[in-house]
């Protein structure tokens, strides 16, 4: 379906998703300044995590038993990677110049790919994701799937989970003082090294969530799956303005938004028939990042966290 609500609708859907994602990228950053570019095989893992609990469960399970238990079994598998990537390979490079540890992100995303390869000897082909028992739902035009509902019910749960923890939390507290001096922090008594393991794990947490997502929604998931989605998250968390919780996840809307339209309405442009399709969404979602680097570097909300460079 190709209309105009119907693809408002896809926008969200997958805008939430890249949403869920950014998360932990602005978070790390907003932290301790450092991109995170294995974050999307943290998304990665979480989906094939939540897939193994799937098939080591009973045969004919209910689904409203494995589910759970799947995003269970993802988060903390994702958690695990992403708190043991900030301990072994980020915490020893923390005082180094900026280029080293992205260097490592970069490295460990590929260590991580591999990895899942070689643990699911089937991983390059698509792994089938169980589907949810119910949908799809139509609201008039708008039809939305089962995985859908998974994205509309999770993005606003973790999102308001998160908002009370760091605005109501004492951790939350501990990590936005972090953010904005984490010497100071430091001699008021905070624990820099555990708010930063904090905010890694929440990032693997949001980032399992995605991953359960992705699988129900697209019904596999893919070892290579966690490269484009985790660009497109970066590119996500810094259209909100990078380091801003709330602007990672409007960034995520943003990006989805442009993306379901531009696929959709590109081509009936006089001039521009060949720039839409599926295939271009990747183009128009890095044009607009480039769009708003220029007119607007520091992201829509603007980033929450001072330069410290």
């Amino acid at each position: 379906m190709n209309t105009l609500p119907q693809q408002l609708a896809n926008g969200l859907f997958l805008g939430s998703m890249y949403g869920l994602i950014a998360i932990g990228y602005t978070m790390v950053y907003g932290i301790v300044q450092l991109i995170n570019f294995a974050h999307g095989e943290i998304f990665m893992t979480g989906g094939f995590g939540a897939l193994t609990v799937y098939l080591a469960l009973p045969d004919g399970i209910s689904m409203w038993i494995a589910l759970p238990a799947m995003l269970i079994g993802g988060a903390i598998v994702a958690t695990l990677i992403a708190v043991g990537a900030e301990r072994f390979a980020y915490r020893p490079l923390r005082g180094a110049p900026r280029l080293a540890p992205l260097i490592t992100a970069i490295g460990l995303s590929l260590a991580i790919q591999q990895l899942v390869f070689n643990l699911y000897p089937d991983a390059k082909a698509a792994r089938v994701f169980p589907q949810l028992p119910f949908g799809p739902f139509h609201l008039g035009s708008i039809r939305i799937q089962s995985g859908d509902v998974f994205l509309l019910i999770a993005a606003p749960l973790c999102m308001a989970i998160l908002a009370f923890f760091v605005r109501l939390s004492r951790t939350g507290r501990a990590m936005q003082a972090t953010a904005q001096d984490p010497d100071t922090a430091q001699l008021m008594g905070i624990d820099t090294n555990r708010i930063i393991v904090i905010a890694f794990a929440i990032g693997g947490v949001f980032a399992a969530v995605a991953g359960v997502a992705y699988g129900v929604k697209y019904g596999s998931v893919q070892y290579d799956m966690g490269f484009a989605a985790g660009l497109k998250a970066f590119t996500a968390a810094v259209l909100g303005g990078i380091g801003n919780i709330y602007g990672a996840m409007l960034g995520g809307l943003v990006l989805g938004l442009t993306e379901a339209m531009a696929t959709a309405y590109i081509a009936d442009v006089p001039g521009m028939e060949q720039f839409g399709g599926q295939g271009w969404a990747s183009v128009w979602a890095f044009v607009l990042l480039i769009l708003v680097l220029l007119l607007r570097p520091q992201g829509l909300l603007g980033e929450r966290v001072a330069d410290r460079a």
